[in-house]
């Protein structure tokens, strides 16, 4: 019995479509995010995130947002990065 997980799916789509050149530097097992309100930081952060649910809220937001048409060419996430490194901080440590 497979279990479908849409969010993830969605995920890897934009992640396929971003820049090959963009992922020479990022390490097996990690992906881009784009994070900020107004100007954009790049994130490289642990595929394992695509599975909390905390981050999938924020993918969804992303969603809604930008679609699958995201500015930067990777995935934007649309909150401000103080609350993007309070949570990916909350994920590491558990």
């Amino acid at each position: 019995m497979a279990i479908r997980m849409p969010r993830i799916v969605h995920a890897k789509q934009i992640l396929r479509r971003s820049s090959v050149a963009a992922a020479v530097d990022v390490p097996k097992g990690y992906f881009v995010v784009y994070v900020g309100e107004q100007e954009k930081k790049r994130f490289v952060i642990p595929i394992s995130f695509l599975n909390q649910p905390s981050f999938q809220d924020l993918l969804t937001q992303a969603e809604e947002e930008f679609g699958y048409n995201h500015p930067m060419g990777g995935l934007t996430i649309p909150c401000s990065e103080d609350t993007f490194i309070n949570l990916t901080s909350r994920l590491s440590g558990s």
